[in-house]
């Protein structure tokens, strides 16, 4: 069973037992959230595409832990007046493990 989901404005392709890093959600760690934007769901019976969602279908996924992603080095200057301005981001992410897919 397939499917893919959309969560924090990008779009994942799950299978039972993926892990996978998304936007961070506001779950505890160890506790189970229910993704419900599901736009694809391919099992026994065919492919099923939403519009934009399939209706009753949803992903129970495991949150593992939450981390801090990859540093993004960011740089800004102004040409001419010597204004120069160098930052780093590192953006929260939960590392979640999907646990199965209820179509």
């Amino acid at each position: 069973m397939v499917a893919v989901i959309r969560t924090g404005g990008k779009q994942y392709k799950v299978e039972p037992n993926t892990i996978l890093r998304v936007e961070k959600l506001p779950v505890e760690e160890g506790q189970t959230v229910e993704l419900t934007e599901v736009l694809m769901v391919q099992d026994e019976n065919g492919l099923r595409i939403g519009t934009p969602t399939v209706a009753n279908a949803k992903v129970i996924a495991e949150v593992v832990r939450h981390v801090k992603g990859k540093k993004i080095i960011g740089f800004t200057y102004k040409p001419k007046k010597n204004q120069r301005r160098r930052y780093g981001h590192r953006q929260w992410q939960t590392i979640l493990r999907v646990q199965g897919i209820e179509a």
